[in-house]
């Protein structure tokens, strides 16, 4: 999310944000928005938003029938939770612009509010909006890596305290003041701030969590999705969503920006094309003609990960190819997770984690300076003459960001265990957590079999009114 420093010329409209951001020269450049701008801005918000189904969708899609109510309502506290603390804290850590902010950490906007007469309001509005969809998207990547063995009472207090694994990082790339930043790294739709850290903070919980019961007794072979139809149509809205992610990471459309949306738009739909290409060739090479549900879904999100840090700085080629090789890591690295015994069932490590990493160094190789644009800050990728200055720069990016939100999130897992227990209790996760969490009981799925063993450990007689889903005659007070 690059701001553009080349503000267009300003309207003569007495309401032009751009006229009101100059009478407050210590505003940060984010907020130099004009009125198209902010429009383009919170239009692609509020289609950001829309990922939090696909992503429901996606993860209640790969976990067992007894655990998709409570992944999606995992989904849900996400949003509120999350987004509660990125207004209360997060926004002020990653661009609060106090006196006190530093190159690690922004200070200043906490509980963000803002009077009707001030010029920036609009802007200050805006941005926020903006950021915030993109940190409930972080937060929730983590959440199927965590599925089907997770307290869920646990799970809300890491939601409630997640944002902040995701701010501080996110301040580094993006703020003004951000030591990376500063440094020239260049990442426009969030490859690190949102995938990678995103990604490893899945990792670290799939390693304090541990495999689920019986995982790996069989053998590592992947387990059977519970509802693939759902988890394909998690991905179509992820596709849609990705587009405004990314589009919308121009910060606006006004001057010169709106070549670049279009040219975003059009870079990471042909990533995703060679991203399917290769989930295509390696399922059918890795199952003998047949064609797995999940290493498709995987590999067209592996591709857009990759594409998302560059998307508008790449030719048409090397989209398709950095697609296609974030499709090829997302695939490969998928069983080699499981071979380690590290059980992330939605893929959470590879897809986010791993491409994420491709996607930050990809731009140190293949970005393009555009000539009226600042983005890249006038630097060029190694294959383009740029020389090794900007890969350098985006390997360190690298580095950083995975240290913090992996270290980070082991230890905020770690304080959370000591108050509530982040797993669930063997019986518990037999049972399932729709049952035992949400009295959401289905049928079919072993649950009354798995009830009728483990009586002893549940109050049998509450259990008892638990009634199906799907069985409401239509009558309230018919049983």
């Amino acid at each position: 999310m690059e701001a553009d420093q080349q503000q267009p010329a300003p309207s003569e409209a007495s309401n032009d944000v751009t006229n009101n951001t100059r009478q407050a020269p210590a505003i940060p450049g984010i907020y130099e928005l004009t009125q198209e701008d902010s429009n383009w801005m919170v239009t692609n918000a509020f289609i950001i938003f829309t990922m939090q189904t696909g992503f429901g969708l996606l993860e209640s899609g790969c976990v067992s029938l007894k655990n998709e109510i409570n992944i999606m309502m995992k989904n849900l506290v996400d949003i509120f939770l999350g987004g509660f603390t990125y207004w209360l804290f997060g926004f002020a850590t990653s661009f609060g612009h106090s006196t006190l902010r530093n190159p690690f950490i922004g200070w200043g906007d906490f509980a963000l509010d803002s009077t009707d007469a001030d010029p920036n309001m609009g802007a200050l509005f805006t941005v926020f909006l903006f950021q915030m969809s993109f940190a409930t998207t972080a937060t929730t990547i983590v959440s199927g890596a965590m599925a089907e063995r997770c307290n869920f009472k646990a799970y809300c207090i890491f939601s409630f305290l997640n944002t902040i694994v995701y701010c501080i990082p996110a301040g580094w790339v993006w703020s003004d003041s951000g030591f990376l930043n500063e440094m020239g790294v260049v990442d426009i739709a969030g490859s690190g701030p949102v995938h990678v850290v995103g990604g490893m903070s899945a990792l670290a919980s799939a390693i304090m969590l541990g495999p689920r019961l019986g995982r790996y007794d069989l053998g590592t072979a992947a387990m059977p999705l519970g509802t693939p139809v759902n988890a394909v149509m998690g991905l179509f809205v992820l596709w849609w969503g990705w587009l405004a992610f990314n589009s919308g990471s121009t910060l606006g459309v006004t001057g010169a920006k709106w070549h670049y949306t279009a040219k975003a738009a059009v870079m990471t739909l042909l990533a995703s094309f060679g991203g399917g290409f290769m989930g295509l060739f390696y399922t059918l090479l890795r199952n003998a003609g047949y064609v797995e549900v999940i290493d498709l879904i995987n590999g067209v999100l592996g591709s857009l990960v990759s594409v998302t840090a560059g998307c508008f700085l790449y030719t048409s080629w090397e989209a398709i190819f950095i697609g296609f090789v974030g499709a090829g890591i997302t695939c490969v690295t998928m069983p080699l997770l499981d071979w380690l015994h590290i059980d992330d069932p939605v893929g959470a490590t590879s897809v986010h984690g791993m491409a994420g990493m491709w996607g930050v160094v990809a731009v140190g190789l293949f970005a393009s300076c555009p000539p009226d644009m600042s983005t890249t800050q006038g630097r060029s990728g190694l294959l383009h003459g740029g020389g090794l200055y900007l890969l350098g720069v985006q390997a360190l990016s690298v580095v950083c960001l995975s240290s913090w939100s992996f270290c980070s999130t082991m230890l905020t897992l770690w304080l959370i265990d000591k108050v509530v227990p982040i797993r669930l209790e063997p019986h518990e996760e037999l049972i399932g957590a729709d049952l035992v969490e949400h009295r959401v009981k289905h049928d079919g799925v072993g649950v009354a079999e798995a009830l009728a063993v483990l009586a002893e450990h549940f109050d049998s007689a509450l259990l008892s009114q638990v009634r199906s889903i799907g069985t409401n005659p239509g009558k309230l007070h018919e049983f």
